[in-house]
């Protein structure tokens, strides 16, 4: 991989950093490697760390689960799935990427160099992701648990077994990371009488209805209209969003 101008700190150092030394130094380059840097980089064979960000993510899901399991081994399966939701959240793993301060190892490009990258928690858990999946690569389950035990066990430890996630929150995280915006929640209809009210809630990102949803109370129905929401903004191709955005508005501009 090319050098880059910034000065960063060794990758021997990041593995201290780790508690594991690679054989193969070339999967933590690339785990370190934003797509921004690779697409500037493209000539000198840069590979950026998106798959191994989404491989990273099922190794975490599956490790944060079994130990989860060892702690809690009579919670119910909706308690430990909200629970490890949260401690793999983008929040939670940020939390661990500034443990380790993987920022400073961090290969980006000119323009998010700029923008203060290394400081983005949805850059920086999304390399937590991929330096799991480096390590799994690497040396195999056994040294993937090990590692995620040194790197998440104060947060497993801390975390409070739960029956409930805050959607919203997450949601919320998802759209400010993702899209630079705000959910925004209206009331589309009230039905029933005021001692068994039913209340349809929608979800508006960029003055878009993602989902929308019904409970007994507002809140309930703004939580399961923000999950629904949340799920599909992370399946979404965001380029094909912002191309229905300006279609949009152009369709606008004509009927004006």
């Amino acid at each position: 991989m090319a050098s880059v101008s910034n000065p960063r700190p060794t990758l021997e150092a990041f593995e201290g950093r780790l508690g594991y030394q690679f054989r193969d130094r070339d999967l933590l380059e690339t785990a370190l490697t934003h797509r921004s840097y690779a697409n500037e980089h493209a000539a000198d064979g840069a590979t950026d760390n998106e798959k191994l960000e989404y491989l990273g993510d099922a190794v975490l899901d599956l490790v944060v689960g079994h130990r989860l399991m060892d702690k809690y081994p009579q919670a119910r399966e909706g308690e430990l799935s909200v629970t490890r939701a949260q401690v793999v959240s983008e929040a939670g793993l940020a939390e661990v990427a500034e443990d380790i301060e993987i920022g400073r190892w961090l290969y980006l490009g000119k323009g998010e160099e700029r923008t203060g990258g290394r400081f983005k928690p949805s850059l920086l858990s999304d390399a937590v992701e991929a330096v799991v999946a480096s390590v799994y690569l690497d040396g195999g389950f056994h040294e993937a648990w090990d590692l995620i035990g040194r790197l998440f066990d104060k947060r497993i430890s801390s975390v409070e077994l739960t029956g409930y996630y805050d959607h919203k929150t997450r949601l919320q995280e998802r759209s400010q990371a993702l899209l630079k915006e705000t959910p925004v929640y209206k009331v589309m209809s009230e039905r029933g009488p005021d001692h068994a009210k039913v209340f349809e809630i929608a979800v508006f990102l960029r003055n878009r209805e993602w989902a929308r949803a019904e409970a007994g109370s507002k809140k309930h129905a703004e939580q399961l209209a923000a999950a629904s929401a949340a799920f599909i903004l992370d399946g979404i191709d965001l380029t094909t969003l912002d191309d229905d955005d300006e279609d949009d508005s152009e369709s606008k501009s004509e009927s004006e």
